[in-house]
């Protein structure tokens, strides 16, 4: 499973043999059984996650039981609450599985040392985190700047393979619309 991640850095970064073992030797495997959860809200988001196989959802759920899709990720995605592993604080989020997934797990202390040893592997992440920056701020002005049928248009040209493997209704949550709405904007697309 490690050669997934190892053939993904390779496309990011200059990586010797040695310092992949150097990676190698903290990287811890988790399976994930669909509907398992990797972060429960309340818990402190204590490692940095790679998908190798699979997809998971961040989502919050309001004091009414509603589910608040924040992002998606699969296969060679990262995922973590960043703003729980940063500081410590419990997360107001939870992570979880929707299929059968893959994940290479690192420590903050683990991830904080290799990017110390490692300067290619630094900078991939380094970059890594500056496009997820960029991508939250373009998700955030879309959601208070575009009109539902833009929304799902983007989202079905941005991440065609979202949507199909994700169910309707967490697509629905994801862009802050209906799951009417969305049935309806699907059969004029169709």
């Amino acid at each position: 499973m490690f050669d997934i991640f190892k053939a993904y850095v390779l496309r990011h970064a200059q990586v010797s043999e040695e310092e992949f073992a150097a990676i190698a030797k903290v990287s811890r495997v988790k399976k994930l059984r669909k509907k398992q959860y990797l972060l429960q809200e309340g818990d402190v988001s204590r490692d940095h996650c790679f998908i190798l196989s699979g997809l998971l959802r961040t989502y919050s759920v309001d004091e009414k039981g509603n589910e608040h899709i924040i992002r998606f990720a699969m296969q060679e995605w990262w995922i973590s609450d960043w703003e729980s592993l940063l500081t410590g604080q419990p997360s107001k989020c939870n992570i979880d599985a929707i299929e059968d997934s893959t994940v290479l797990l690192w420590s903050a202390a683990e991830m904080e040392q290799l990017m110390d040893q490692l300067p290619g592997f630094s900078k991939m992440i380094n970059g890594i985190l500056n496009k997820s920056f960029i991508t939250s701020q373009n998700r955030i002005h879309e959601a208070i700047s575009s009109t539902a049928e833009e929304k799902y248009h983007n989202f079905v040209n941005r991440y065609p393979e979202f949507a199909l493997r994700v169910p309707q209704s967490m697509i629905a949550s994801y862009l802050g619309i209906a799951p009417e709405t969305l049935s309806r904007l699907r059969g004029k697309r169709h």
